[in-house]
């Protein structure tokens, strides 16, 4: 079995947060888009 030092297991966890950070902006992302499109195709009248 491979004993990790505290630097190693630091960039395992840095590097999850990130895969996190990625998805979380692609979501985001689709959802703005989403939102664009829907706006565009039935805009809503200000009240």
């Amino acid at each position: 079995m491979i004993e990790l030092k505290n630097n190693e297991i630091k960039k395992i966890y840095a590097g999850g947060m990130m895969n996190a950070g990625i998805y979380a902006a692609i979501t985001a992302g689709i959802s703005f888009i989403i939102g664009v499109i829907d706006g565009i195709t039935r805009p809503f009248k200000c009240r």
